[in-house]
């Protein structure tokens, strides 16, 4: 079994988790939390790097990981390697969206030497017995990895925000590439492993994977529709009631949700995937309408 180190982010419990199994770290997290990982560890050197996305707060730790074991194997998305190589542009991005906040809540953000990346594509079996699977929707470059030995399967943040010892589950959808549909065809995937357990970064071990799972394809369904329907004060004020009703009055823990998932990033993602929607579909009836317009002689 997998051992999970809360990284304790800004000091805060249960918001982002780690996992170490067999000398392999799953999401090591933000640079924030790179001293309580190590303590976590214990004094163990880790072999390998398991990114599930570069986000910072699953990656943001990495290169500094690998400056300080400089043998460490990181494994990630073909699609997510170049902003590992440079983050220049990973990190202007998360800085338009966090503003002032930037460093205080991932700290600094240092580049993973070439030598020390492997790309993955999905579908590969790599060390410890880690099967790979493409899981997009949060992000165009996820991957979920299972542990064939356990049937434990790291999923980063492709099955969503719970935080215990709440059921509620939260879908985390910041920009800039979230797809909902791409996120059902990923959820089927987990399933299709049959797990015997989903390790969450946001947060923890979750044993009833069907119930899960169920709770997760709602919340995509009602808070897609939200995102859709409502502006963003609307969209906000109604998460986070969400998240207070579901905490029932357990505010240490409310506010680790909060955290987790900031009801305005969700807001962003969402909104910018209907937008992104609404433009390709209306370039394709404009496209449809010119070809059947008749044709004009000179």
């Amino acid at each position: 079994m997998s051992r999970e180190i809360d990284v304790m982010h800004l000091g805060r419990d249960r918001v982002i988790c780690a996992y170490e199994v067999d000398g392999l770290i799953v999401d090591p997290g933000p640079t924030t939390g790179l001293e309580t990982l190590l303590e976590g560890l214990g004094g163990a050197e880790p072999r390998g790097l398991l990114l599930t996305h570069i986000h910072l707060d699953h990656a943001g730790a990495s290169g500094r990981l690998v400056q300080r074991f400089p043998e460490l194997t990181v494994y990630v998305h073909e699609r997510g390697a170049p902003h590992l190589l440079d983050p220049e542009r990973l990190v202007k991005s998360a800085r338009q969206l966090y503003g002032d906040d930037m460093d205080r809540l991932w700290g600094e953000v240092v580049a993973v030497p070439e030598a020390n990346v492997r790309t993955l594509s999905g579908g590969e079996t790599i060390e410890g017995g880690m099967r790979v699977e493409y899981t997009p929707g949060h992000a165009s470059h996820h991957v979920s990895y299972l542990h064939e030995a356990t049937g434990e399967a790291f999923v980063g943040d492709v099955a969503g925000v719970r935080i215990p010892p709440v059921d509620h589950v939260l879908p985390p959808t910041p920009p800039p590439d979230v797809d909902l549909a791409a996120w059902e065809e990923s959820l089927r995937k987990l399933e299709d492993w049959a797990p015997s357990a989903l390790c969450l970064t946001h947060f923890g071990r979750v044993r009833d994977v069907s119930g899960h799972l169920l709770r997760m394809r709602e919340g995509i369904a009602r808070q897609g529709e939200r995102g859709r329907a409502h502006g963003q004060e609307a969209f906000e004020e109604a998460v986070e009631a969400e998240v207070r009703e579901a905490a029932d009055g357990d505010e240490a823990t409310a506010e680790s949700f909060l955290q987790a998932a900031p009801p305005y990033t969700l807001y962003l993602g969402l909104e910018r995937y209907w937008r992104k929607k609404a433009e390709r579909e209306g370039a394709a009836i404009g496209e449809g309408e010119g070809a059947k317009a008749p044709a004009t002689r000179p």
